[in-house]
């Protein structure tokens, strides 16, 4: 894409790749899953335009960027290393973090453990809620008990690669146009039982909405196809290992200016609750609920994302 740059850096020893544009206050943008830079194609020009550094990276086990093979290779503690040491790498003091999906887990635990090297956080669809108080596979199978839960499914390694790895391209289409896998109220997810997987009762769709065309979903496509989707998948594999060696995120307070945005449908506000994360950000300066966008949003509600991160980065204090 025009007016996007690429390089690959090296951080707490791993290769990440890099997409960026612009120059001025930097602004990390950390994608979910089963996603890649790509996600923030929308924003990485217009945060630029608007004055500021913008870096999109691969997150390890992603896209162009490298994908260890152990599973607890994935966990947080890992992952915050990474992007600590990108600031390292770029030569920079301190950077707003912006994340989606598990980049706004990421996003919110950069945030709450490294408030010297990250000023500011923006999370999206994930609001932060601390530390579970159990951990958390053992908190979902009392919360579902015998139903089927998307999380609980990903944990035994194999499985879910098996399923979605199968046709790369026919699972994007369905996760980021269809009803997601993980749809509380969708009829299909409420009829699963055990061993079902995540695309039982899902049917691609021979349509797609207006924000996403068919050149998107086939570099989506492209990238896990490159990549797998097991490094991905370890990210959820160690939930119960960050809940082990991250006690302090039950006590710890976000201090930094702070802003949470989710869409109108997005699925996870059914078993995601918003309200307790005030208590943990203080600072948080505002949730907004963006009309009529679901899960991914920062690509279906590009200009409404653009405007607010905007906003928000201009009222820091310089």
């Amino acid at each position: 894409m025009a007016g996007i740059q690429h390089r690959t850096i090296e951080t707490n020893g791993i290769h990440l790749h890099l997409a960026e544009a612009g120059e001025g206050p930097l602004v990390l943008l950390l994608h979910g899953w089963p996603e890649s830079w790509y996600s923030w194609r929308h924003q990485l020009l217009a945060l630029a335009d608007a004055g500021y550094h913008a870096v999109a990276p691969d997150v390890r086990g992603y896209g162009q960027s490298d994908k260890p093979r152990e599973i607890e290779a994935y966990s947080m503690k890992h992952l915050m290393a990474d992007f600590v040491g990108l600031l390292d790498a770029l030569g920079e003091k301190t950077a707003v973090v912006v994340g989606h999906d598990w980049g706004a887990a990421m996003a919110w635990s950069l945030a709450a453990l490294h408030p010297d090297r990250f000023r500011a956080v923006v999370g999206m669809s994930v609001p932060h809620l601390g530390r579970t108080p159990l951990p958390p596979t053992q908190l979902f199978k009392k919360i579902f008990g015998q139903k089927w839960f998307y999380i609980l499914y990903f944990q035994e390694p194999g499985v879910a690669e098996a399923e979605l790895e199968a046709d790369i391209p026919s699972a994007v289409r369905t996760i980021l146009a269809g009803a997601p896998g993980f749809e509380a109220k969708f009829t299909g997810t409420q009829d699963r039982k055990p061993g079902d997987g995540f695309l039982t009762g899902l049917t691609p769709p021979k349509t797609l909405p207006a924000w996403l065309t068919e050149q998107d979903v086939a570099f989506f496509a492209k990238e896990l196809k490159g990549s797998g989707l097991r490094g991905g998948l370890n990210r959820y594999r160690n939930m119960d290992r960050d809940w082990e060696e991250l006690p302090e995120l039950a006590t710890v307070k976000i201090q930094q200016p702070a802003l949470f945005l989710i869409g109108e449908k997005d699925p996870g506000r059914s078993f995601a609750p918003v309200e307790p994360m005030k208590e943990l950000v203080p600072h948080l300066q505002d949730i907004l609920v963006l009309p009529g966008a679901g899960h991914w949003l920062q690509q279906e509600s590009a200009a409404e994302v653009n405007a607010a991160l905007v906003s928000f980065l201009k009222s820091l204090p310089a």
